[in-house]
């Protein structure tokens, strides 16, 4: 049985195999009522498995999953009244309309909003009465958040609910996912877009390999860095540094490269960028390209695991 207070999805020591593939590894998570928490991480880290596993779509190999102070093998039906879904990918049919399709997924349910309440919250009174097939990729997405919203969720799940939406369509959805949050509802969301994460989660947990390898708000995280800038410097084609060429670089306090480019987290740029330059012309080298930023989650990653995850 649960023994935390205050949590909307207990997990514990969760793991879930394919063959020889472990997708799963022994995963811990603890979401508190009313957040918005964010599991990150690359294609392929068990985000996706760990979410079908907690919404009770997928029977875990060993652990255990409390969802709403309940289990799956023994309160299925009451926990389908108390959660919403937004899959990866839902197939909807095409010929009927926007209204249609939320009157369907609302009769699945014993209580929820009137369909034109659900229209109304997701922005699209104007594509009531068209038919699925017409309606743009960020429309789609949204009509599939509605349709998770059909019974007035007290956890909703949301699984990669921007991938392949174009930038105005991202902003559309982050609005809504604002808008469900500050309706009280707790919602678990699953990306590999890093600034999505920070810009939408109270609290994450980055993924890789099926483990949780950091927890924390997205401002905790970024602060265990401990470097104010990043700088990123490209060398000229076929130009390379040794491995501990910025060790004793001034305000430099880690380096890592990926070819000709070097990823610098320093303590303070105005200090940094002077000793770098004066590094690299030293070794002979030449910059191409140099880039300052504030650490992001992105960060935090690379510091974590040594890659970006664009190289997933």
């Amino acid at each position: 049985m649960p023994t935390s207070t205050g949590l909307a999805l207990e997990v514990r020591a969760l793991r879930k195999t394919y063959g020889s593939v472990v997708a799963v590894d022994g995963l811990d998570l603890g979401v508190r009522t009313a957040e918005c928490f964010g599991l990150l991480g690359p294609n392929g880290a068990g985000k996706t498995t760990t979410i079908e596993i907690c919404e009770g779509l997928l029977p875990p190999d060993a652990g255990e999953v409390f969802v709403l102070g309940r289990g799956w093998r023994s309160d299925e039906r009451e926990l389908r009244e108390r959660l919403g879904i937004q899959l990866q990918e839902t197939q909807f049919s095409e010929k009927i309309t926007v209204a249609e399709t939320l009157r369907l997924f609302r009769s699945f349910y014993r209580a929820g909003p009137e369909v034109d309440e659900i229209v109304r919250l997701v922005q699209l009174e104007e594509k009531r009465d068209a038919r699925v097939g017409t309606l743009s990729g960020g429309q789609k997405q949204r009509l599939s958040v509605a349709c998770a919203l059909a019974g007035d969720p007290e956890l909703l799940f949301l699984d990669e609910p921007t991938t392949g939406l174009d930038p105005q369509s991202r902003r559309q959805l982050w609005d809504l996912v604002d808008r469900l949050r500050a309706s009280g509802r707790t919602i678990l969301l699953t990306t590999h877009y890093m600034d999505e994460a920070e810009r939408l989660c109270d609290r994450v947990a980055i993924v890789d390999h099926g483990r949780v390898i950091a927890l924390g708000t997205p401002r905790e995280l970024i602060r265990s860095l401990g470097a104010e800038q990043v700088v990123e410097l490209t060398l000229a084609d076929g130009q390379a540094m040794t491995a501990g060429a910025f060790a004793d670089t001034a305000s430099v306090l880690t380096s890592r490269s990926h070819g000709p480019v070097w990823t610098l987290q320093v303590s303070a740029a105005h200090e940094a960028i002077p000793a770098v330059l004066r590094t690299v012309e030293k070794a002979g080298g030449t910059i191409v390209e140099l880039r300052v930023h504030t650490p992001t989650l992105e960060d935090v990653f690379v510091s974590l695991t040594g890659r970006h995850l664009r190289e997933q």
